[in-house]
């Protein structure tokens, strides 16, 4: 048995409420249900977070993230909308290191849910946006 809490919640050794499932996903009602019908969407294969996906696994999980998103809008139509949230790493919130998609339905700014951006755009010259670009853009040759 494996000792990842979602490897043991797929393989039935924990208990949860199952949402979806099928060859390459499982999907779960998340135990903190931050708002009413808070989904996990993790991949069966255990990979700690998203830069451990290739290509056909990224595209077999993310292929099912609107079908459940509808899902959920449906059952729940007092939601106004969906946030679909990924954490990877310590500092980005991740705390369990099996890859997991959080959907979160949004009934109304004070529904329990926050996410906040303060912009930084004043701060850098638009030579540093593009020295920042080129930085990525290496990386991916």
């Amino acid at each position: 048995m494996s000792t990842c809490i979602f490897c043991q919640i797929m393989e039935g050794s924990i208990p949860s409420a199952k949402v979806y499932e099928d060859d390459y996903v499982y999907a779960f009602l998340d135990t903190s249900q931050v708002t009413p019908g808070h989904t996990l969407v993790i991949p069966k294969k255990h990979v700690p977070d998203i830069m451990a996906y290739d290509e056909e696994l990224a595209g077999q999980v993310f292929a099912r993230l609107p079908k459940i998103s509808r899902a959920i809008l449906n059952a729940f139509p007092d939601a106004k909308g969906i946030n679909i949230l990924n954490n990877n790493g310590e500092l980005a919130y991740q705390t369990v290191f099996h890859s997991h998609i959080h959907l979160i339905p949004r009934y109304s700014e004070d529904d329990g849910f926050s996410l906040k951006f303060v912009s930084q755009a004043d701060n850098y010259s638009q030579e540093e946006f593009q020295n920042r670009a080129e930085q990525i853009s290496k990386q991916l040759k």
